[in-house]
């Protein structure tokens, strides 16, 4: 056991794919005796272990596997979504063992119970985490780490437990699951107590009888004296019970008391500290559940472990409705039995509207948007969102299912309804389409949640626009609203969310600026902010952070630390500073103001280069094949060393999502640098990059000495000589890349089978050039190239249509005399008639 809990007390987690289906990683005996060390903790102990979502019969029945299994289950990091496929590995072992050992058991009276329960619990874990195996794994590490720690306390002796036997367990949520089962320890205890106090004051009631009837006796025969010679003995018989019973009377008032001022001040303590857990659930961890649905906009990644926080909701639902039932039962008792201490105060309803109250809270803030709206929408466009209440099973809500209604509110609407609560009557800035849906209870997941799947934007109302603002800076919010009961009736609770800002557009060509505010927002939005409001300014570390998770979760390979120097040296229009860690980024700069002799934004830019890198270089990008974020000058500087042939890849900072080939080449005796004509998202559509690669002969090693078809085979379209003919009887022409004048090793040719008097490069002026240039043609029958980065140092590139078929050169004289009359191709005279 000394390994595996070494490794569950540690902080960092390894790979898991070296641990998942490791056959080497046997028990050991002392790791087997775990589960029998466990045993002889006290039975409260593992009452706080072990509940409905990892129920104990199948910790004991699987106890030589699970242990086994105790490293491999460690490796995996919860919080880390690309654990995902591990995680769901080990679980659906842990399911197959669970059905393995429930159809193993023999049907006896003594076990049937036992084999309902493994199959129950195998169904469950199927139906509640089928997507999200991360969560089940985070719960078997909790009861794990446990029992580590209880087993090691127990042994050694350690001090460190709370109230109750609870033990001090440094993990957020061991701790709130063992604060939750201290919480129903209490109800428990003080419902115990209430019983009591209820038997006793019964108790006393009858007693109470018992001396109002001796009274009325005495009275009867005082009121009789001298008529009755017996009279005499029966009233001092009378007295002295009466005695006796008012003294019993006295001493069960007295206890009667203090057991009320005891049972209420345990339940002034249980609210306290039901209100300190709720305020960790609700204010820290839902929140912070919240906060990371927000990231996940900015593609940041997401745990998503809102299935442990229902959990929790749903175990204080039933704690704080359990304890206000036990408060109101007490009150009842109190006014049957009226009886105060002198000077004493009651508690009661205080204590009854704080519980209350905490329910409210509880019911409104768990009401909740579990999957998002869009929050870049175009109108008359679908769109879906899933409102879900995490305390709705507990609280039988389902019973009666609640009405969802949702509308979209400006910017300004949203601040009202958190100043007023309320909204008015008509108080929506659009219309939307199948805006209203009735939840449903789910009894495999135990969710109650409504999903809207058809939703649509057909109109929205735009706020008058101040200064540079446009349509893309405003941001609106979906709200969603409902009205349900709880308790037959007795509470009823109106409760709305909103959801995050989203941005509506018309048009496509919007959406990049309408990213921007989203991104914008989602990354710097403040805890508790005014809706919606954002700084103006922010650290470029924290804009660093933003753009590397935005271009990862696009492309799937973060941004390194000499891509994110450069962008911040663009986006600052300071390329030549070193250091930019304390130097502060406006929203100005960031999508507002173009790019230094440019007519875009940084962000445009940005949004340009990842939207082409995520449909059409994610895997050479993923490869590092792709540089992209260098600068002209410097890829200059970078190629004139290296051999003739060698090239590089980087984005445009001309043509928006563009990118181009950087290649040198010995040329008299010198290296020259030359930069083809940026390819974009059309480009790529009609030929792949790799094919394109590997088209340009001439292009023979990624920078700094990798061969070309060594790095890019992988991503080369093969060609199958089968399929040249299509279905029509026509043969299908093959799109090749060439760069007029440019060929192999050797330099410089004409196009392939082509006369070479044909074109001759020539290189124009080169005042004021940064490169050598060299003139190129294009077929316009095929693509037409505008001019990119602004200057005649790009060169061209030509797309040759090949048919694949043998070229007949037998009527070349007839051609060359009817080019006479034509106009001069490439721009050089024809050659006279041979």
């Amino acid at each position: 056991m000394g390994c595996c809990r070494r490794l569950f007390l540690a902080v960092g987690r390894g790979d898991p794919r070296r641990q998942l289906g490791d056959t080497r990683s046997q028990p050991q005996t002392s790791e087997m005796a775990l589960w029998h060390k466990v045993q002889q903790l006290p039975e409260a102990s593992l009452r706080k272990i072990y509940g409905e979502h990892f129920p104990i019969e199948v910790r004991h029945c699987l106890a030589p596997w699970i242990e086994s299994k105790m490293c491999q289950f460690q490796e995996i990091n919860p919080d880390d979504p690309t654990h995902e496929q591990y995680a769901s590995q080990l679980v659906m072992a842990l399911i197959a063992e669970l059905e393995n050992k429930a159809t193993s058991l023999p049907s006896t009276d003594e076990l049937f119970v036992v084999k309902l329960k493994l199959t129950d619990c195998a169904n469950m874990f199927k139906a509640r985490y089928p997507q999200n195996s991360l969560s089940l794994v985070r719960i078997i590490q909790h009861a794990l780490n446990w029992e580590l720690k209880l087993v090691t306390q127990h042994e050694t002796g350690l001090q460190g437990m709370a109230p109750g036997g609870m033990a001090l367990i440094p993990d957020t949520a061991s701790e709130i699951i063992q604060q939750i089962q201290y919480l129903r320890q209490r109800v428990h205890d003080a419902g115990e107590d209430y019983e009591k106090m209820k038997q006793e004051q019964e108790s006393f009631a009858i007693q109470y009888h018992e001396c109002a009837k001796l009274n009325a006796t005495l009275q009867h025969i005082q009121g009789q004296r001298g008529q009755n010679p017996l009279g005499v003995e029966q009233e001092k018989e009378l007295k002295r019970k009466k005695e006796l019973t008012e003294s019993t009377l006295t001493q069960k008032v007295s206890g009667l008391l203090q057991m009320r001022l005891a049972l209420a001040d345990k339940h002034k303590e249980t609210v306290s500290l039901l209100t300190q857990v709720q305020s960790r659930v609700l204010d820290e961890e839902l929140i912070r559940w919240k906060r990371e649905q927000q990231l996940a906009g900015n593609g940041a990644p997401f745990s998503n472990n809102l299935d442990q926080i229902q959990e929790w909701c749903e175990e204080l639902s039933v704690i704080i409705w359990e304890t206000r039932h036990q408060i109101k039962e007490v009150e009842r008792l109190r006014q049957r039995v009226p009886i105060d201490p002198p000077g004493g105060v009651d508690i009661l309803p205080q204590l009854n509207q704080d519980i209350t109250q905490l329910l409210s809270s509880l019911v409104t803030s768990t009401f909740i948007i579990e999957k998002q709206p869009p929050q870049v929408m175009k109108t008359n466009t679908r769109f879906t969102a899933t409102v879900r209440l995490l305390v709705g099973a507990k609280l039988s809500v389902h019973m009666s299912p609640p009405q969802v209604k949702v509308t979209i509110i400006s910017e300004g609407q949203a601040n009202l309804l958190l100043k007023n609560d309320k909204m008015n009557k008509g108080d929506a800035s659009g219309e939307i389409l199948n805006n209203t849906g009735t939840m449903e209870y789910h009894q495999a997941t135990r969710q109650l949640a409504v999903n809207f799947r058809n939703m649509q934007l057909r109109k929205i109302k735009r706020a008058e626009k101040k200064g540079t603002e446009s349509v893309m800076d405003e941001k609106f919010s979906l709200l969603f609203q409902s009205q349900f009961t709880v308790g037959g009736g007795e509470l009823v609770f109106q409760v709305w969310t909103l959801s995050l800002p989203v941005v509506v557009i018309v048009h496509g060509n919007q959406e990049p600026h309408a990213w921007a505010t989203v991104t914008w927002d989602n990354a710097f939005a403040e805890p508790g902010r005014i809706p919606f409001a954002i700084p103006e300014r922010v650290s470029w570390a924290q804009v660093a952070d933003a753009l590397s998770t935005k271009f990862k979760s696009a492309t799937g390979k973060p941004l390194s630390e000499d891509n994110l120097r450069f962008l911040a040296g663009k986006v600052f229009r300071s390329p030549h500073v070193q250091d930019f860690t304390n130097m502060m980024l406006t929203w100005q700069q960031f999508a507002k103001e173009p790019l230094t002799d440019r007519n875009f934004t940084f962000w445009e830019w940005f949004y340009g280069v990842m939207k082409l890198t995520r449909e059409h270089l994610r895997g050479p990008w993923n490869d590092g094949l792709v540089m992209g974020f260098v600068g002209r000058r410097q890829a200059e500087e970078m190629l004139q060393q290296r051999p003739h042939g060698t090239f590089l890849l980087r984005y445009s900072d001309s043509e928006l999502g563009g990118i181009t080939i950087a290649w040198g080449a010995h040329e008299n005796g010198e290296q020259q640098v030359y930069m083809l004509q940026p390819f974009t998202n059309k480009d790529f559509a009609i030929r792949s990059l790799a094919d394109r690669l590997s088209d340009l002969k001439h292009l023979i090693y990624l920078y700094p000495d990798i061969i070309k078809d060594q790095a890019f085979s992988k991503y080369y379209t093969p060609i199958n000589s089968s399929s040249n003919t299509s279905n029509n009887g026509y043969v299908r022409p093959l799109l090749v890349t060439h760069v007029p004048g440019w060929s192999g090793v050797g330099g410089m040719d004409s196009y392939p089978n082509t006369p070479q008097t044909f074109y001759s490069p020539t290189s124009p002026d080169n005042t004021n050039r940064d490169t050598p240039s060299v003139n190129s043609a294009i077929s316009e029958s095929v693509s037409t190239f505008a001019t990119a980065d602004g200057d005649a140092s790009d060169i061209i590139p030509d797309i040759a249509i090949l048919d694949d078929m043998p070229m007949d050169f037998n009527n070349i004289n007839d051609f060359l005399q009817s080019v006479d009359t034509k106009p001069p191709i490439f721009g050089l005279n024809p050659p006279p008639p041979m």
